[in-house]
C-alpha cells in the first residue's frame, strides 16, 4: 500500500466498497484480506490526486444507508407481521453492523473532521476540512435508522411494547430479549450524542410507560383494597413493587428503575396514605413486627410518610413504660427494680427499631422521648421525680461491698446500662447530689467494691455530661490519695518524735468544698480521753505542714475496733466514734445512767438515745426496766458472747437520719445552689450578644433550658436570678428606661 496521493477510479473503487458495505450490514463474513483491502480502498479515496473524493464517498455511504433502512422498514411494518421480533432482528444486525462501519471507515471519519497536514513533505497539496458539519459514519447510521424506521414506527413500537409489558404483569410469558433490545434501541440510536441522548427513550417510551404503569396500579389497588384487610394488602404491594422493581431491571434503561417504581408507589402507597397511616396505631399497639417491617419499607420513601407511625412508636413506648411495673417501682420498690423495669422498656424498644425500622434515626429519638417522659414521670407534678434518687442509690448497690459481688464484665454492663438511664433523665444536677453524697460514704467507709470501679462510672458520667459536671467527684479522688499520703507522713512524724499514743491512728482529710458532708445538724460531742491525743498530736503535724488551714473534725462519720477483754472469748467491735464514746465510759464504771451518759458525751438526747439502743440491741448493755429510756440505767453485759468475734455494730434503725433529711429536700433548695447558678450563667453568656426585648427574651431564655439541659433544666426564677447575677458582674446591663430589654457588654 502506498501513502502517496495518486488517481483513482472511484466508480470501481466503491463496487468493492460497496460490496464489503454490504456484507458489513447484514454481518456476513468478510475475510481479513479484503478488509485490509477496504483499509487501503478508503485511504486512497480521502487524499485521491488532484482532487480528495472523500466527501463523494460520504454522500455514497450516507444514500447506501438510506436505501438500505428503507427496506428493511418496508419488511418491518408488513401486514400480519411480528412486528417486534421482526423489528429485534434487524436492530441486531444493523446495529452491531454501525459500529463495524465505523472501525472500517475510521480514516474517512477524521478525514472529514480534521485538517490534515501529515504528507505535506512527500505531496505539494494541503488536505483542508470539506465536510466540517457530518458526523462519523456509525453515528451516521444509527441517525438514518432513528429517523427511517423509528420515527415513523414509534407509536406503533410503543404500544406493542406496553402490551409485552402489562402481559409480564399479568403474568403471561413475553419476549424477554426482544422487549429489553428493543426499548434499548431508542437509547442506542442516540448513544453518540454529548447532550440528550436520553431524550428519545424519556419522551417517546418512558413517559408513556409511566403513564400506563400509574393506571395499571392504581387499578391494582382499588381491587386489593377491596379484597383484603390492611395486613394482607401492604404483604402484597410489597410483592408487586419488588416486581415491578425485578421488571424495570429486567426490560428497561437504569435511569427509569426509580420513576418506575416511584410511580407504582405513587399509586399503590401514596393515594391512600390516610388509610395506611390509620392502620399503623393497630399494628403499633400490637407490635406487628412482619407488618410493621412492610408497612415501613412502603412509607418510608413517601414525604413525611413515617410521621404517624413515629408519633404512636412513641406513645406506645409511653404507655407501655407508664403501664409497666416501672411507675409502681418508682412508688413502692426498690432501686433494682426500677432500673430493671426502665431497661427491659428501651431494650425491648430498641431491638424492635433495630429489626424492624432498620435503625431508622426517626424512630430511635421517637424511643428517646418516650424514655424521657417515662424516667421523668411524676405522680404529683408539685414533686420532683423519684429518678435520680433511684438511680444514684442502684449505683451506690452495685459499686458497695457485698457478699454477692459482681465480676468485672457484670460490673461494664451494669454501669454501661446506667448511663442509659442516666441520659433521660432531666435533673441531672439531682442525680449528682444523691451520688456524690453516697459516693462520699462508700470512699469514707471503704465501701467500695474497687477504685476502679468508681472511677469507671465517673468517667462514663464525664462522657455524658462534661469535665464539670464531676469535678467535685474527681476532687474526693484525689483528697483519697492525699489523705493516704498525709496518714505515711504523720506516722514518720510519730517515730521522729518517738511518740506512742497506744492506738493505731488513721484519717481522712478532705476539703470541704468537695464533700457533701452538713455539719448543721451534728450533735456536739466530747472526745474520749483515749482520743485526745492523737487528735492534738495530728492537728500538731497539720499545722506544721499546712500553714494557716483549719481543721473540722467530723467524728460523727468516723469509727474505729475496740476489743472486749472482759468476755470468756476475745471480741473485736467495729463501731462509730460515738458508739466507742459510750463503750470506752465503761472502763471506769461499770453501770451509768442516761443522765450521766449525755453529760460525759455531751451528745443530744436523741442521738445519744439511739446509740444507746443499737449497744442494747446487740446485748453489748444492759437496761434496767425502767420503761422510759432517759429515766433507766445501763449497766456492761458480762456475760456477752456471741458466735463470731469480729462484729460490727450497727446504729438503730431510724426513719430519716439529719443527713438524708437534708439529701431529700436537696431538690427544693436546687435553685438557690451557687453551683447550679453558675452553670446556669454560663450557657447565658455563651448565647448570644443580646439586646432583646420580651419576644426575643423568651427564645432566649429557651436556648438557656437547651444548652443546659444535659445537666439540668433550670426554672424560670432560676434564669431570671443568672440574669441578674450578670448584670451584677457586668456582663449584662439593663438599658434605660426599660425594664424589659437588656444589651451585652462587650
Amino acid at each position: 500500500m502506498s501513502l502517496k496521493p495518486g488517481v483513482v477510479n472511484f466508480d470501481e473503487t466503491w463496487a468493492k466498497i460497496l460490496k464489503t458495505l454490504k456484507a458489513v450490514v447484514t454481518l456476513e463474513k468478510i475475510e481479513r484480506a479484503v478488509w485490509n483491502d477496504r483499509f487501503s480502498d478508503v485511504y486512497a479515496l480521502c487524499v485521491a490526486y488532484p482532487e480528495p473524493l472523500g466527501e463523494k464517498l460520504y454522500s455514497e455511504i450516507k444514500l447506501f444507508l438510506e436505501e438500505h433502512v428503507k427496506s428493511l422498514y418496508q419488511a418491518v411494518s408488513s401486514p400480519d407481521i411480528d412486528i417486534l421480533r421482526e423489528y429485534h432482528s434487524h436492530w441486531a444486525k444493523y446495529s452491531q453492523g454501525s459500529s463495524y462501519m465505523d472501525l472500517l471507515f475510521r480514516y474517512l471519519n477524521s478525514h472529514l473532521k480534521k485538517q490534515k497536514q501529515d504528507y505535506v513533505e512527500i505531496s505539494p497539496y494541503t488536505v483542508t476540512p470539506i465536510c466540517p458539519d457530518a458526523i462519523d459514519i456509525g453515528p451516521l447510521a444509527l441517525s438514518i435508522w432513528k429517523s427511517i424506521m423509528i420515527e415513523p414506527l414509534k407509536e406503533t413500537l410503543v404500544q406493542h411494547l406496553l402490551a409485552e409489558i402489562r402481559k409480564d404483569r399479568n403474568g403471561e410469558g413475553t419476549q424477554q430479549n426482544v422487549v429489553h433490545d428493543t426499548i434499548k434501541s431508542f437509547v442506542g440510536v442516540q448513544e453518540y450524542q454529548s447532550k440528550g441522548a436520553l431524550s428519545l427513550y424519556e419522551s417517546e417510551f418512558e413517559k408513556p410507560l409511566l403513564q400506563e404503569t400509574g393506571e395499571y396500579y392504581r387499578r391494582e389497588a382499588a381491587d386489593l383494597l377491596a379484597e383484603n384487610p390492611c395486613s394482607v394488602y401492604i404483604q402484597k404491594v410489597d410483592v408487586r413493587i419488588q416486581d415491578e422493581d425485578l421488571r424495570a431491571r429486567k426490560f428497561l434503561h437504569p435511569v427509569s428503575y426509580s420513576r418506575v417504581i416511584r410511580e407504582c408507589e405513587a399509586r399503590m402507597v401514596e393515594e391512600h396514605i390516610p388509610y395506611l397511616q390509620a392502620e399503623c396505631r393497630q399494628m403499633v399497639r400490637g407490635e406487628k413486627c412482619a407488618d410493621l417491617s412492610r408497612m415501613y419499607k412502603l412509607l418510608k420513601h413517601i414525604p413525611r410518610g413515617l410521621h404517624v407511625m413515629v408519633t404512636e412508636l412513641e406513645q406506645h413506648v409511653e404507655e407501655t413504660g407508664q403501664n409497666h411495673d416501672t411507675q409502681k417501682f418508682i412508688c413502692f420498690q426498690g432501686p433494682f427494680q426500677y432500673v430493671d423495669a426502665m431497661l427491659d422498656v428501651h431494650s425491648k424498644f430498641t431491638k424492635l427499631i433495630d429489626e424492624t425500622f432498620h435503625a431508622d434515626q426517626a424512630f430511635h429519638a421517637s424511643l428517646d422521648k418516650a424514655c424521657t417522659t417515662i424516667v421523668n414521670y411524676r405522680h404529683d407534678a408539685r414533686k420532683p421525680s423519684k429518678s435520680p434518687e433511684l438511680l444514684a442509690k442502684y449505683c451506690d448497690l452495685i459499686l458497695k461491698k457485698s457478699n454477692k459481688n459482681l465480676s468485672d464484665s457484670e460490673l461494664d454492663e451494669k454501669l454501661g446500662e446506667v448511663i442509659i438511664v442516666f441520659k433521660y433523665i432531666d435533673d441531672k444536677d439531682i442525680f449528682q447530689k444523691f451520688y456524690s453524697k453516697m459516693l462520699a460514704k462508700r470512699l469514707i467507709h471503704n465501701l467500695s467494691i474497687s477504685m476502679d470501679a468508681e472511677e469507671a462510672m465517673i468517667s462514663r458520667l464525664k462522657h455524658a455530661c462534661g469535665y464539670e459536671y464531676t469535678n467535685r467527684l474527681h476532687w474526693m479522688f484525689t483528697d483519697m490519695s492525699i489523705s493516704s499520703d498525709l496518714n505515711s507522713s504523720f506516722s514518720d512524724f510519730l517515730a521522729t518524735a518517738q511518740v506512742n499514743m497506744g492506738i493505731n491512728f488513721s484519717l481522712l482529710v478532705l476539703q470541704s468544698g468537695a464533700w457533701p458532708l452538713g455539719q448543721t445538724s451534728v450533735s456536739p460531742f466530747s472526745i474520749p480521753q483515749e482520743l485526745i491525743r492523737p487528735v492534738q498530736m495530728f492537728e500538731q503535724f497539720y499545722n506544721g505542714k499546712f500553714n494557716g488551714r483549719k481543721l473540722a473534725w467530723l467524728q460523727h462519720l468516723s469509727n474505729g475496733e475496740v476489743k472486749l477483754n472482759y468476755c470468756k472469748r476475745t471480741y473485736f467491735l467495729t463501731v462509730s466514734t460515738f458508739q466507742m464514746a459510750v463503750m470506752l465510759l465503761f472502763n471506769d464504771k461499770l453501770q451509768f445512767t442516761f443522765s450521766e451518759l449525755s453529760t460525759l458525751t455531751q451528745l443530744l438526747n436523741k442521738e445519744l438515745t439511739r446509740i444507746i439502743q443499737s449497744l442494747v440491741d446487740v446485748k453489748l448493755l444492759n437496761k434496767t426496766e425502767d420503761d422510759d429510756s432517759k429515766e433507766a440505767t445501763y449497766s456492761l453485759n458480762m456475760n456477752f458472747s456471741s458466735k463470731r468475734t469480729k462484729l460490727k455494730i450497727t446504729s438503730a434503725v431510724q426513719r430519716d437520719s439529719p443527713q438524708v433529711v437534708i439529701l431529700l429536700s436537696t431538690r427544693g433548695t436546687a435553685d438557690s445552689d451557687n453551683w447550679h447558678l453558675h452553670l446556669a450563667e454560663k450557657p447565658m453568656v455563651r448565647s448570644y450578644h443580646l439586646q432583646q426585648t420580651n419576644d426575643t427574651l423568651f427564645s432566649f431564655c429557651l436556648q438557656v433550658i437547651s444548652q443546659s439541659r444535659a445537666r439540668f433544666i433550670p426554672s424560670v426564677p432560676m434564669i431570671k436570678k443568672c440574669i441578674e447575677a450578670l448584670i451584677d458582674k457586668q456582663y449584662l446591663d439593663r438599658q434605660e428606661g426599660s425594664k424589659d430589654e437588656y444589651s451585652y457588654v462587650a
